[in-house]
């Protein structure tokens, strides 16, 4: 077995162990992300909506929903390291607004783009999860995007992450 068939190996067994032990709650903390992405699209709209209307208590509305937004991401990214957390919120961020992009394409009649970019916003997603499960060096980010690996990190999350599963 070579280096990287053996690493795919000690990561599919770490999976396998995390998914049996109940480390983590996969299903309600999917439930927690998806809360998150809305709760960082509120900070925006509060943001636009007084830019527009100049009126200073949608800038309160958002400092409202941003503290509960930090409150909540805690539970998902404890322990960070450098710029994690931050790393975090921005990926649940572009997840949401891939997903919205998707969807007013596809609501347009532009199907084919529309899966493009839900592949996109999937991609990010996985990316968040292998991030937050710590089953990712961030240092070889680059390495792994550039191998030729058998397994991608949908793949990986696919085997870790099915909310039909609880």
């Amino acid at each position: 077995m070579d280096v990287e068939q053996s690493k795919i190996s000690d990561l599919l067994k770490k999976i396998d162990q995390m998914k049996k032990s109940g480390e983590v709650d996969l299903s309600t903390e999917e439930d927690l992300s998806i809360a998150i992405m809305n709760l960082i699209s509120l900070e925006e709209h509060f943001f636009f909506t007084n830019a527009k209307t100049g009126k200073e208590e949608y800038l309160d509305l958002l400092l409202e929903v941003r503290e509960i937004r930090k409150t909540l991401l805690a539970r998902l990214v404890s322990k960070h390291e450098g710029e994690t957390w931050c790393i975090s919120k921005h990926l649940l961020g572009t997840t949401m607004r891939l997903m919205e992009v998707g969807t007013k394409l596809l609501s347009d009649g532009k199907k084919d783009e529309a899966k493009e970019v839900y592949a996109k916003a999937n991609e990010i997603y996985s990316l968040f999860w292998a991030l937050r499960l710590k089953l990712i060096d961030i240092s070889g980010l680059k390495k792994v995007a550039a191998s030729e690996q058998p397994w991608t990190l949908n793949d990986i999350m696919n085997k870790l992450v099915d909310c039909c599963d609880e």
